[in-house]
């Protein structure tokens, strides 16, 4: 399933990150009193992903959301003169002088859709539907996460096909 993922995306291409982990209600109370931030700085587990629209997404588990992590990953995965659709986070700065279109979507001033049409919804939605799968299995291991995370993305990647041609699919995968 890790392997069955585009090497290159081109065209309008999505990129955003994002942090998986449980509740704090969820949490024990040891690790609830040491506390934590929400968002960037906290102890959960950040996923970068690239989507192209109308296509396919790719999310790995990264060490950190700093540009020097993710911008070879956005060099090696998106062809270069696409058009790159991100949030205003500081990581993505140096997306255009890397040879891409770059537009944002300044979420901190309550916008998801910009006046040109620009927005990450679609990522937005993958990581929606990622989170709520891992939430249905009640909590995973921390370094199973990649795991999981490969088996989601491969599920929403064939999302539209029957369950035959999927089967079919992960059967030929084996054998190869």
């Amino acid at each position: 399933m890790q392997r069955d993922v585009p090497d290159v995306f081109s065209g309008s291409v999505e990129v955003d990150e994002t942090y998986l982990g449980g509740q704090w209600k969820n949490k024990r109370y040891g690790v609830r009193l040491s506390g934590s931030k929400r968002g960037r700085g906290t102890s959960k587990t950040p996923v970068f992903g690239i989507l192209c629209r109308g296509g396919k997404v790719w999310a790995q588990v990264v060490p950190d959301v700093e540009a020097k992590t993710l911008l070879p990953l956005i060099a090696n995965r998106v062809e270069s003169g696409s058009t790159v659709y991100s949030d205003t986070w500081k990581s993505y700065t140096g997306v255009a002088a890397k040879g891409y279109v770059h537009r944002l979507v300044e979420h901190q001033k309550g916008e998801y859709v910009s006046e040109e049409g620009n927005h990450i919804n679609g990522l937005e939605g993958f990581w929606g539907y990622l989170k709520r799968r891992l939430a249905a299995k009640g909590g995973i291991r921390r370094e199973r996460l990649p795991l999981y995370l490969a088996e989601y993305v491969w599920r929403y990647n064939h999302r539209n096909q029957s369950i035959d041609t999927q089967k079919k699919q992960l059967l030929n995968s084996l054998i190869i």
